[in-house]
């Protein structure tokens, strides 16, 4: 029985939405039919669930409180310099070392202190810091009152997040001394500034033949479909399955084959993926570079790596290919921060990149002289990494450049937490998290997919498909095939559950697969889905007998 709501032919049209605007529809659905639940004074009986969005319900507290105590240190240096009703000073560097050590004497019960003593000391101890002037970009970046110095990235906080990539994402790669940053409102900016800046240089013009290592987050999908972008996008599939059809997310040599070909500019991946939350396979990885190396050496990668804390060993690619690949990475999922809007591109101090610019015809490296021209007497000089600043803010506003001073302090704090062992634990502790409401998910639905130790668990993506298949066979799954749209199971999980995923087809995965995120909801919650979801199975199962007896 299809939708109440929609006709097939409205479903087929639908579809064709990013899942995060379908997931609108789904919402929508799913709170109608809630308000036609019993309940008392108006209300439901029955909770909406909706686990179509990625945003955590965890939060790393332990920095946070850090980075309050901070603040009042902070303020108290500022008071000490001009003192008055709501008015103080810049805090001044001299001496502050000292005032910061009487500040944590002072205070020892005050939240987050004992934390802030130990990251300043492991910056110190371990990054060979300065004291005065670590506290005194602390001091002053906290309470926001300068702007961005250098705009790309304070100096400190520069070092102390490269460590923390080089310890977590890049496999304590030995050119990680050379990764140069840019600090960036989340990933989402550094994806915008990324394409945009690539264009702006002439690296990649409307036409130009571009790879995604599919299935990826939807942006990656519809930014190269923009008509100032209008790239050639060909996919390279991640298709290898089990016996039963469900997909191992790993990626053949044909498809990887792909990126042999010179005319292919970049390649962008999110690893491990989103939404099948794998990370890319040693061998792959090893493939990619080795095709790069003798086939297409200045092959361009974007490497989207938010989800590699949740992988045990993880490693990018851009360890193994540091002067190809432009690798950007996000705080927000691993410490519950997506309102903090704190991200950062990383690029080799040696790259293509730079290489290719030096490269383009004359007419084209005068047009981008006359562009940075206000910035240097010698505009060829300028580097990709700091042109992508410069582009950020349309380069007339580069001097306001920058991410926020306190937003680049968190990133910092951050950063020092998860090189202790108290950040160690954390991570330990949300990857259980996320690995239990797996278990949940699954034990509800009454699926089972093989343990995989590339899988981050963030999100999983369930091929209903293959499980129709693998359950009741060929028969039954082109019954369901033939009658049914992709959606349609999302529909009535919304319309009769309340339960809200996305469509796995809209990351241009497997049309019949949902994206289930385990990050935004209670354990139980995710049995509870997965009881829903076996549910709406049945029904495919109840039509399809009905009209075979």
């Amino acid at each position: 029985m299809p939708s109440p709501h929609f006709n097939r032919d409205e479903i087929r049209d639908l579809s064709h939405l990013s899942p995060f605007e379908l997931k609108n529809t789904f919402i929508d659905l799913a709170q109608t039919a809630q308000e036609d639940e019993p309940g008392q004074k108006g209300t439901s009986s029955v909770q909406m669930l909706n686990a179509g969005r990625g945003n955590p319900n965890w939060v790393a507290t332990g920095p946070r409180e850090a980075f309050h105590a901070l603040g009042y240190f902070s303020l108290t240096e500022s008071k000490r310099v001009w003192a008055g009703d709501d008015l103080g000073g810049m805090p001044e560097e001299r001496g502050i070392a000292d005032r910061f050590d009487a500040f944590l004497r002072h205070y020892p019960q005050l939240p987050g202190v004992d934390l802030l003593g130990e990251c300043v000391a492991y910056a110190v101890e371990h990054l060979g810091f300065d004291k005065n002037a670590f506290i005194h970009e602390l001091a002053d970046s906290s309470i926001g009152d300068n702007y961005p110095v250098p705009a790309r990235m304070l100096a400190h906080a520069e070092a102390a997040v490269r460590t923390y990539l080089n310890q977590e994402i890049l496999g304590s790669s030995s050119d990680s001394e050379r990764l140069q940053l840019f600090a960036t409102e989340g990933g989402t900016a550094a994806m915008c500034y990324i394409f945009d800046s690539l264009a702006k240089n002439r690296l990649l013009k409307q036409g130009d033949r571009i790879a995604l290592m599919v299935p990826v987050f939807t942006p990656y999908i519809e930014i190269p479909e923009l008509e100032e972008y209008d790239f050639d996008v060909i996919h390279v599939q991640a298709h290898l399955s089990t016996e039963h059809g469900v997909r191992r997310w790993r990626y053949p040599d044909s498809e990887l084959e792909k990126l042999a070909d010179p005319s292919v500019k970049m390649v962008c991946l999110v690893n491990p993926s989103n939404p099948p939350s794998v990370a890319l396979d040693p061998s792959s990885a090893k493939k990619i570079e080795t095709i790069v190396t003798s086939s297409n050496p200045d092959l361009i990668i974007v490497t989207d790596d938010v989800y590699g804390t949740f992988v045990e060993g993880f490693s990018s690619i851009a360890e193994l290919l540091p002067s190809n690949t432009l690798l950007v990475y996000s705080y927000s999922k691993h410490y519950g921060a997506t309102g903090w809007r704190l991200g950062v591109i990383g690029l080799n101090e040696e790259n293509i990149i730079d290489d290719l610019i030096a490269r383009l015809p004359d007419d084209e490296r005068e047009s981008l002289r006359i562009r940075y021209s206000s910035l240097n007497l010698h505009p060829d000089s300028i580097r990709f990494i700091d042109r992508l600043v410069a582009d950020s803010r349309q380069v007339a506003l580069n001097h306001t450049a920058g991410l926020s001073l306190p937003q680049q302090t968190m990133m910092t704090l951050f950063s020092l937490f998860a090189l202790s062992e108290r950040g160690q634990k954390y991570k330990a502790d949300v990857r259980k998290i996320v690995r239990k409401r797996l278990d949940l998910l699954l034990e509800g639905a009454g699926m089972h997919i093989d343990d995989d130790p590339l899988r981050a668990g963030y999100y999983i993506e369930l091929n209903l498909l293959a499980e129709a298949r693998r359950t009741h066979g060929d028969d039954f799954a082109q019954f369901v095939e033939d009658n049914y749209e992709p959606i349609d199971p999302l529909l009535r999980l919304a319309e009769r559950t309340h339960v809200v995923l996305l469509n796995g087809g809209g990351f241009d995965g497997p049309e019949w697969s949902v994206r289930v995120s385990l990050a935004n909801l209670d354990a139980l919650d995710y049995l509870k889905i997965g009881h829903h979801l076996r549910k709406v199975l049945d029904t495919y199962v109840d039509d399809w007998q009905s009209q075979t007896r």
